[in-house]
């Protein structure tokens, strides 16, 4: 008699948990379908045309969505599956990836690039001291982004209006010909190597390897180079075969042969005029094309990874990802912003003032932000297909933010519940 109460006990127990946890899901559904409404209310009154988001927790993804539009004629709707080039928030694969290739063996951290190139890079000032891993990896490699850099990475995707296009200001950089488009090696050798036709001393700061912070898509790209020459395998591959395909990122690649194009977004430089098509030399640096949905499982991944629960690293890798690895004897003009990604440096990922880690990115006609809280535990993903002023933006920037700030709160309390 008293193991059937005991069951009784237990069934009515797990009916109430049951009950309660339903009635917290239809909880959160109701708070995410009011902010969908309320983003949906004010997205016609923004000064770009489409844009997404994407919040979560170290547990769960608290929300994802797309609002405005991809195409001006057609008005096509920006959504969750909608692919955007994500720029230079795309150098954050690039460190998972060389921590992983450390796992594997493949690789340390603090190894010399020189011994995995097929070419010599050498900063001309300190030709003695070796550039390692671990410098680009964090922008200390003393490697500058030079005019060569500048004028050859962006390449238009096709000929149509070719002549038209190539004449677009996007200052200091430009459009280049379909028929410029080369490897990533060819491309770092006509930069790097003293005998590339792009070379020049102004490629190395007169600051030794090691020393001080120097943002360079150059040395991210490298870096990428150096983890295909220790793999044996393209940086493609091995990114889609450790990151991508775990994390089941099925709509994301590097090319726009990988994706649906269908569900490829303009980028405008207004609301009503936009960009042709493009893709970029130094695609590792800044060329992920992928989705708020599969953006959402990424930082989903990261901000896991952050508190020692996440499945494409170890925890160790994790824990050097995520350690600030700089001082300020780093910095010549250190950002002290707390939005900014440059006050320190993980592997890859930034930090600012205030100890919160992200990254930023923007390229013609788009900017992008992963950005992570680490107090509340709230990891975000923001990106906009459309240039603005710096007034404008930032005005629509904020009505998007203080609903997201606002929303995020009410979401986490309801998913820290149900937990």
């Amino acid at each position: 008699m008293r193991r059937i109460s005991t069951l009784v006990l237990l069934s009515l127990f797990l009916i109430s948990c049951n009950t309660l946890k339903r009635n917290q899901s239809k909880e959160i559904a109701d708070i995410q379908k009011e902010l969908t409404e309320k983003l949906t209310a004010i997205s016609p009154t923004l000064c770009f045309n489409g844009f997404g988001i994407a919040l979560v927790n170290n547990r769960e993804i608290l929300y994802k969505n797309g609002f405005g539009i991809t195409d001006y004629e057609t008005k096509q709707k920006y959504d969750e599956h909608t692919v955007q080039n994500i720029a230079s928030v795309s150098k954050t694969f690039i460190g998972i990836a060389l921590l992983k290739a450390q796992e594997l063996g493949k690789l340390k951290l603090d190894d010399p690039i020189n011994a995995y190139l097929p070419f010599k890079v050498a900063n001309p000032y300190y030709p003695d001291i070796p550039i390692t891993i671990r410098h680009l990896a964090t922008h200390t490699s003393s490697i500058n982004d030079t005019e060569g850099y500048l004028t050859n990475a962006i390449v238009l995707k096709d000929t149509t209006n070719l002549a038209e296009n190539l004449k677009i200001d996007i200052s200091p950089t430009k459009f280049n010909p379909p028929a410029a488009k080369i490897s990533i090696e060819e491309f770092l050798i006509n930069i790097l190597d003293p005998n590339g036709k792009w070379y020049e001393a102004e490629g190395f700061l007169r600051n030794e390897p090691g020393a001080i912070f120097n943002y360079s898509n150059i040395g991210s790209t490298l870096a990428a180079l150096v983890l295909e020459k220790a793999t044996g395998t393209s940086y493609n591959r091995f990114t889609t075969t450790h990151i991508l395909e775990p994390l089941q990122m099925n709509s994301s690649g590097w090319s726009i042969s990988t994706i649906d194009f269908s569900k490829y977004t303009h980028t405008f430089q207004n609301k009503t005029t936009p960009y042709p098509y493009y893709s970029l030399n130094t695609y590792p640096d800044g060329g992920m094309l992928t989705t708020s949905g599969d953006m959402s499982k990424y930082i989903l991944e990261l901000m896991k990874g952050y508190y020692g629960g996440g499945t494409i690293l170890s925890k160790e890798s994790y824990r050097e990802y995520f350690t600030p690895h700089l001082n300020t004897e780093n910095f010549i003009d250190r950002s002290t912003s707390e939005y900014s990604d440059e006050y320190n440096m993980g592997i890859t990922i930034g930090f600012g003032s205030t100890g919160n880690f992200g990254h930023t990115g923007g390229d013609p006609g788009l900017f992008s932000v992963i950005w992570f809280d680490k107090d509340s535990g709230i990891g975000r993903y923001f990106i906009v297909n459309t240039e603005c002023n710096t007034k404008e933006f930032g005005k629509s920037q904020k009505a998007i933010y203080d609903l997201l700030d606002e929303y995020s709160v009410k979401l986490n309390e309801l998913s820290k519940a149900r937990k």
